[in-house]
């Protein structure tokens, strides 16, 4: 079913506002202390039609940084950088149905090496993959990544974010060390965590992210000029660990209610897509107890059954 463009454009504002009751119901993340300073009751979203059609209704102003829907970009350029067997010989291609901080499966299965690329550990280490000499080099090349997939050389790494993550970070230092120890982890802790640090610190919008999911609904190429911004094989890659992982414990149930590719954040900020249609980005820093913006998993709940956008 293709969506009904001129209704969702009349409806949007009223859908967003019976989402954002919701909000009540959740709680900002605060074990970075940064992120508590968010409004609990923001909700954004902006949706953008590879014709080129933009639709927003809420907060899409509002600025949050990408936390955990980074780990969806620093995958496709790990596997830009090195190839699909340099990256899956350290990570694996499988949910955990454990916390995404979790280190129970790295001691209890072998070889010792993290699940998925989404995951705070397979994240870490994919960070370790990004093309560089030095970790600067390695996150400007993120962040250049970022800004062209969004199409904005301003966005920028919030840098109060990052101090505040790397000052909170003993469980994901703990993550490295084991990593490092199992000789999954090549490069240094320290250096591979200011990397990952940096890329969960970008800030963006609603505007930006949805600007960026429809580079992947168009199988990664620009709506705006055609170009091949990332390979279609590594954008399927990336589809697939949204659906599988993107949501964190709440993957199977998003995928069964929504039905669409999707990563979330701790910020609350949710990106999603509509292969071959739409693009879309969310904000709503209250989040449920799987660490997912209660109003935002809500608000796409309603939408894709309105429109039938399950992809199953």
């Amino acid at each position: 079913m293709s969506t009904d463009l001129r209704e969702l454009s009349t409806m949007l504002p009223s859908w967003l506002e019976a989402s954002r009751r919701i909000s009540a119901q959740g709680a900002v993340a605060s074990y970075i202390p940064e992120l508590q300073h968010a409004p609990s009751d923001a909700l954004g979203i902006a949706i953008y039609s590879l014709e080129g059609h933009t639709l927003e209704a809420g907060d899409c102003s509002h600025s949050f940084t990408m936390q955990s829907i980074s780990k969806v970009f620093t995958l496709l350029l790990a596997l830009i950088d090195r190839g699909e067997q340099a990256v899956f010989d350290k990570v694996g291609m499988e949910p955990t149905g454990d916390d995404f901080n979790s280190m129970l499966k790295l001691e209890l299965v072998e070889p010792g090496k993290p699940f998925n690329p989404l995951i705070n550990a397979g994240a870490i280490v994919i960070s370790s993959l990004i093309a560089g000499q030095t970790p600067a080099e390695k996150a400007e090349r993120i962040l250049a990544f970022i800004r062209r997939l969004a199409g904005d050389s301003s966005i920028a790494v919030n840098e109060s974010v990052c101090r505040s993550e790397s000052r909170t970070a003993n469980r994901n230092r703990s993550l490295a060390y084991f990593l490092k120890d199992n000789e999954v982890l090549d490069d240094d802790v320290e250096p591979t965590l200011e990397v990952y640090f940096r890329h969960c610190s970008i800030e963006v919008n609603c505007r930006h992210i949805a600007r960026m999911a429809t580079v992947l609904a168009n199988d990664g190429r620009d709506p705006q000029t055609g170009r091949e911004l990332v390979p279609r094989r590594y954008v399927q890659i990336a589809k697939s660990f949204m659906i599988t992982c993107g949501m964190y414990n709440e993957s199977g149930e998003f995928s069964i209610r929504v039905g669409i590719p999707a990563k979330s954040g701790v910020s609350g900020g949710i990106l999603a897509l509509v292969p071959g249609q739409l693009g879309i980005g969310i904000v709503g820093p209250a989040l449920n107890g799987k660490g997912n913006s209660i109003a935002g998993v809500h608000l796409l709940k309603q939408l894709s059954e309105r429109y039938d956008w399950s992809i199953f």
